[in-house]
């Protein structure tokens, strides 16, 4: 017999907000290692230079606890919730809002979130983005990404021809980063989701950007080698860091696959500029 653990929703609400304050003036490891690598290795003096300041401004952000961005983004949290807690003292969802409202305040990060037709700001930065999934197990593992606006904007949902196969979709790929240009402030991760349906496509392409920068898929050889080639391709397309030109457009090409209707072929690519924010904790 399974025993069921209590979680507060205080501890929920704690640890929402101290992973967005984190995540938002501290970045990864991941990506900061991937950045590092370029800058040695790109043979263009405006790229290098974009590069190395880069690396500067993520210095000093995390030294200052400041922003790595103007753009603070909008809350994306992914949560897997074990099916043997119980959260007691509220509301689970709320206690998530309560947490990225409590992280925008107390960081004194910028408040994005609008309504859509009048513009009017909500003021707090919510409501997130979130989305749940029931799993076994009695901890809750809480993803914060906070996604800029500059980077969503470059990112869409298509549904290609079944018969286009690994190569149509690497030329999608490929394609909408050599239209997005230097919006999205290369060098960039690119998301990508295919199958599904076409939400469940971006709901791919959005959890593909929490893994590791370089990550390979684990779990298909031939999405790993999508993932290779499509990066080869888009690093020759000579974009560059922030736009200079140079060898390093993107950082690294996360795929995830799954299913799809026999009449269908959702595809979405979701794209991350530089800043390429994404934390978890496990209660």
């Amino acid at each position: 017999m399974n025993i069921i653990r209590e979680i507060p929703c205080d501890r929920i609400i704690d640890t929402v907000r101290d992973l967005f304050i984190r995540v938002s003036t501290d970045l990864g490891d991941d990506v900061l290692s991937a950045v590092q690598r370029a800058a040695q290795s790109e043979d263009t003096e405006l790229g290098r230079y974009a590069l190395e300041k880069i690396i500067e401004n993520a210095k000093v952000a995390k030294n200052e606890s400041l922003p790595l961005c103007q753009d603070t983004g909008l809350a994306v949290v992914f949560v897997e919730v074990g099916q043997d807690v119980h959260v007691t003292g509220g509301n689970f969802s709320e206690a998530v809002q309560e947490g990225v409202r409590r992280a925008y305040r107390d960081g004194f990060l910028r408040k994005s979130i609008c309504d859509p037709i009048s513009r009017a700001n909500t003021g707090d930065n919510t409501p997130a983005v979130i989305h749940t999934e029931i799993v076994p197990g009695d901890t809750i593992r809480i993803i914060a990404m906070p996604k800029g606006g500059g980077s969503e904007n470059m990112s869409s949902s298509v549904m290609l021809l079944p018969s286009a196969g690994l190569e149509g979709i690497k030329k999608h790929i490929v394609d909408m980063v050599r239209k997005a240009g230097p919006n999205p402030c290369p060098p960039i991760l690119v998301g990508v989701g295919i199958g599904g349906s076409i939400e469940k496509s971006a709901l791919l392409a959005k959890k593909a950007l929490s893994r590791r920068v370089g990550e390979p898929n684990s779990s298909d050889t031939r999405l790993s080698e999508l993932e290779r080639e499509a990066l080869t391709e888009i690093n020759s397309l000579g974009i560059g860091p922030q736009g200079y030109g140079g060898r390093t457009t993107a950082l690294g090409v996360h795929v995830e696959m799954m299913p799809c209707h026999i009449a269908s072929l959702p595809v979405t690519v979701n794209i991350q500029c530089h800043v390429a924010r994404h934390g978890e904790a496990v209660i």
